[in-house]
């Protein structure tokens, strides 16, 4: 029996592999890669992914390697800082949770994200004021066009928004494992996240302890919606369906709140442009609708197709666009489906 993408998807979402292959080891990671023919779709923690209901006619890799391996700088456990190695196939949220506990700061604003680490520099994931790009010191991958294997310092890794390198060309670099650059201490990076400095009770460019900012960005993220549970449908989602739109300051809607980029312009809510083009959380009948706690998450209510979940998809970046005039675009990767 074929397995079912939806099996593996946050979403519960899409339909057969026609063949499917489990690597456990770097080793049978680069086998597979170097010895299947034809599609092949990397699977990781299936959080970031739109399958269509036909499936995947082609052979599902799913990354299931697993290794931390951390080299201390320095004697004082409070100076310095820790090199941290992770292979690809590890938890993300395990692997922040980890880094809390044992004094390593730089990805605590990170928590609760799903997904596993293989995948973070690939969408240079980022919240509550941080993101991965500032904490990677290089990222090593197998390059399906020189096979072989390749590492990238930071610097070579295209980071921006959402974006990098490695999300440019997705058919080329398979990530291996992800060294981390983490200073160590008990305050976590001055906080850049106003909400987050609100529910901490500091003020923004402050900094409040490690474990006190995980709390809190859990906190959050639940009343979002945005941390998995399997009894809340509200969490059978991709996450935020849309990035932020980046555009000049002259295409801002009147009224729309801003942040300011290096380029110059500035970033606007996608969620401030779907609520101001008509669309409320909990919008939607039958078996898909946006979240009840946050606008940007489309849901699977149960039982539904995603065909179902673009329509919905379409309705609210067809609608942001004739109101705003800016386009929304997917966070999520669509495989099979397209928007």
């Amino acid at each position: 029996m074929a397995e079912l993408l939806k099996d593996h998807t946050t979403l519960r979402l899409g339909g057969p592999a026609r063949e499917w292959v489990r690597a456990t080891s770097e080793a049978e990671l680069v086998e597979a890669l170097s010895t299947v023919q034809g599609p092949i779709l990397v699977l990781g923690g299936g959080s970031n992914l739109v399958v269509a209901d036909a499936g995947f006619d082609g052979t599902v890799v799913e990354v299931a390697t697993r290794g931390v391996r951390a080299d201390v700088e320095g004697d004082d456990p409070t100076c310095g800082g820790a090199v941290v190695t992770v292979a690809a196939g590890e938890s993300w949220d395990e692997l922040v949770a980890q880094a809390v506990e044992r004094g390593w700061l730089g990805v605590e604003a990170l928590a609760g994200i799903p997904g596993l680490v293989g995948a973070t520099p690939i969408q240079n994931v980022g919240a509550y004021g941080q993101e991965v790009a500032q904490t990677i010191a290089r990222v090593r991958v197998w390059d399906r066009v020189l096979k072989g294997v390749r590492t990238f310092a930071n610097a070579d890794c295209g980071f921006g928004y959402r974006t990098s390198r490695f999300k440019a060309d997705p058919e080329r670099h398979v990530v291996l494992d992800v060294a981390f650059q983490l200073r160590q201490g008990n305050l976590g990076a001055p906080v850049q996240y106003a909400e987050l400095a609100r529910v901490l009770g500091v003020e923004l460019g402050q900094r409040a302890p490690l474990t006190q900012v995980r709390a809190a960005v859990l906190d959050l993220r639940r009343s979002k919606g945005m941390v998995l549970d399997a009894d809340d449908h509200d969490t059978w989602s991709a996450g935020s369906f849309f990035t932020n739109p980046v555009v000049a300051e002259a295409e801002v809607p009147a009224g729309a709140p801003t942040w300011p980029q290096p380029d110059g312009r500035v970033k606007v809510p996608a969620a401030w442009l779907i609520e101001q083009s008509g669309f409320h959380k909990g919008f939607g009948a039958g078996a898909v609708g946006l979240s009840t706690k946050h606008t940007l998450a489309i849901t699977n209510r149960g039982g539904a197709t995603t065909e179902e979940l673009l329509a919905l998809a379409r309705q609210l970046r067809d609608a942001g666009e004739a109101a705003h005039g800016i386009r929304l675009v997917n966070e999520p990767v669509l495989v099979g489906c397209s928007l």
